[in-house]
């Protein structure tokens, strides 16, 4: 490399960590100027302090044009940022006269600077994201660092006396929400529609869309719309983190992922928006129209991110005669549990449905003329099929008939409420019957239901459907004494088997291991085995189901619960993977010598 090119990749280097000091000024600003009643800090000093943070970070975007890219530099690519910039100033200029606000101009300014200052921030943490994963140390690493650092973000932001009403919100309490809604798990210790402000609810719902999608994709969705692509190496570090086999296709994979989950977000909010005031005794038939919609975008993206937060403090037990509720939450969270690979083929196929012949009977398009469904759909599609069948059949069942003493079924149980549980079981975490009134055997089967979990690349969590699938068919090859794992006249390589037989040995010794620390923690609460193991089970499928442990829970059980979370979220092998990154792989081989099994 020539010296005036490694001097640019100096600089290039400098200038993006001259932006980590610069987001964390935008941020720290914003947070005791809205964060506070009264700040500490005088308004015209947060003003300057917040120009300062935009003209550091504009550095970075200047330089890249100017000095990085100037050979390849064509006029189109930094055109979004240039219309956004030009947005920003005509906004500045034109916003108080056209809005005819009551606010005074000034205000209204601030407010879309700062708009705009935020997401400068987001786009260069999301690229510096991308940048550490791509810098030779394991990407799973860059993974956890970058949901650690959204969490101690969120749990800064929910501390605010903005964010949050009555008294104090301990650190423990506020790191415990950020953990649930940042790895999209659900379980709470505050109630969210009542204990947090709407400043603290939206701060949850966006932990919930970026614990969903991942910073990284933000980051890159934002890199292409703004003109700057992604090197080679952070491509590959991407195609590491999302199971994509082709670099080149990150891109495209990227752009689809957004564009798919904010449409069927917005369908979902729409179809939702007449539901609130089905029910008179609740507060929703009270709300204003935007606090009708506002419940509608806060549902909608908690049901395709398999969040399972609710503004109600029963979840959707209120809503149980509304089918609208089953018709629109039931769809969003099979979908955000199918796994992002899975809709992109299908996708693909509908594309090719749609456009395979023009009139005179050509493929109009080549690119789609092969589209099929792939062997990672056709199991995920029938392994999700079938756990959805099972669960279903089996709740309603148990339910009705239940051996145990004074147990009476769920009182108005429906085949609705049967299908719902089994839907929301595998992660999404809302429910519509008390989960502490269930039977033994139904919390035996939400628990199985809850282990399994979602799709790999999607917003679930548990050991995966794929995993569930190649193990069952591994059992079944064994006793069929075949020496390889068929399925759909496709073989399975034993690599993919031995993968997943070490993904379930360790999630089932997680499972074991973080229920032992329960029963220690918990002790002098007296809580019963089984909810304690239910508990776990949810937090380690990321899911948010609780037989109502989790308010009462002591001050190591919380964090024992916060870590479960967070390991669900990750991945056990993923986590081990970020572990053991540098162990270099063992070259020789010892003679061999049979064992006997079983």
């Amino acid at each position: 490399m020539s010296g005036s090119g490694a001097k640019h990749l100096y600089w290039l280097a400098l200038s993006r960590w001259v932006s980590v000091p610069a987001a964390v000024i935008a941020v720290g600003v914003l947070v005791v100027e809205f964060g506070f009643a009264e700040p500490p800090v005088s308004t015209g000093c947060l003003h300057l302090l917040q120009i300062i943070a935009a003209v550091l970070l504009w550095w970075n975007k200047i330089y890249f044009w100017a000095v990085v890219q100037r050979r390849e530099f064509t006029w189109y690519k930094p055109v979004l940022d240039i219309i956004l910039l030009l947005l920003l100033v005509l906004s500045l200029i034109f916003l108080p006269d056209l809005t005819k606000a009551r606010a005074p101009a000034a205000t209204l300014r601030w407010g879309v600077f700062q708009i705009y200052l935020l997401l400068l921030v987001l786009f260069h943490l999301g690229r510096l994201s991308i940048a550490a994963a791509a810098s030779g140390r394991a990407p799973t690493r860059a993974l956890l660092i970058s949901f650690a650092a959204i969490i101690f973000i969120g749990s800064i932001l929910l501390m605010l006396p903005a964010a949050h009403h009555g008294g104090r919100l301990c650190f423990t309490d506020a790191v415990f929400t950020a953990t649930s809604a940042t790895c999209v798990t659900g379980l709470i210790v505050r109630d969210t529609g009542s204990d947090f402000t709407r400043l603290g609810q939206t701060v949850i719902l966006v932990m919930i869309q970026m614990g969903g999608l991942g910073i990284m994709i933000f980051g890159a969705l934002f890199a292409m719309l703004l003109g700057s692509p992604l090197s080679m190496r952070e491509s590959v570090a991407m195609r590491d983190i999302m199971n994509e086999q082709t670099p080149g296709r990150i891109g495209r994979v990227v752009v689809f992922i957004c564009l798919i989950t904010l449409t069927l977000e917005a369908l979902g909010a729409v179809g939702l928006y007449g539901t609130w005031g089905s029910v008179p005794d609740t507060e929703a038939t009270t709300a204003l129209r935007g606090g009708a919609f506002y419940k509608s975008v806060f549902h909608s993206i908690s049901a395709f991110c398999n969040a399972g937060f609710s503004l109600q403090t029963d979840s959707l037990m209120a809503y149980r005669g509304c089918r609208q509720i089953y018709l629109i939450l039931c769809p969003l969270i099979i979908l955000g549990g199918l796994g992002f690979p899975v809709l992109h083929n299908l996708w693909t196929i509908v594309r090719q449905r749609m456009s395979r012949q023009r009139d005179d009977g050509t493929v109009k398009d080549s690119a789609f003329a092969s589209a099929r469904l792939t062997l990672h759909s056709k199991i995920v599609l029938t392994t999700t099929a079938a756990l959805l069948l099972f669960g279903f059949v089996l709740f309603l069942v148990l339910e009705y008939t239940s051996s145990e003493p004074n147990h009476h079924p769920v009182t108005g149980l429906t085949l609705l409420d049967s299908l719902f549980n089994s839907i929301t079981a595998r992660t999404a975490g809302f429910n519509t019957v008390a989960i502490d009134e269930l039977d033994a055997g139904s919390k035996l089967v939400l628990i199985f239901l809850m282990y399994v979990g979602g799709s790999p690349s999607s917003t679930a969590g548990g050991i995966k459907t794929v995993s569930f699938a190649v193990m069952v068919l591994a059992i079944f090859a064994t006793m069929r004494r075949r020496r390889e794992v068929l399925v759909f006249h496709r073989t399975i390589p034993m690599m993919v088997v031995r993968r997943v037989a070490t993904l379930i040995m360790l999630y089932g010794l997680l499972l074991w291991l973080l229920t032992l620390l329960m029963t220690i923690t918990e002790h002098s609460s007296d809580q019963d085995i089984l909810d304690l193991f239910f508990e776990v089970a949810s937090a380690l499928g990321t899911v948010g189901l609780s037989t109502g442990v989790t308010g009462q829970l002591t001050l190591a059980g919380k964090w024992v619960i916060i870590i479960a979370m967070l390991i669900g979220r990750l991945g056990p092998l993923s986590l081990l993977a970020a572990l053991t990154f540098n162990i270099r792989p063992i070259r020789y081989e010892y003679p061999r010598e049979p064992l006997v099994v079983g």
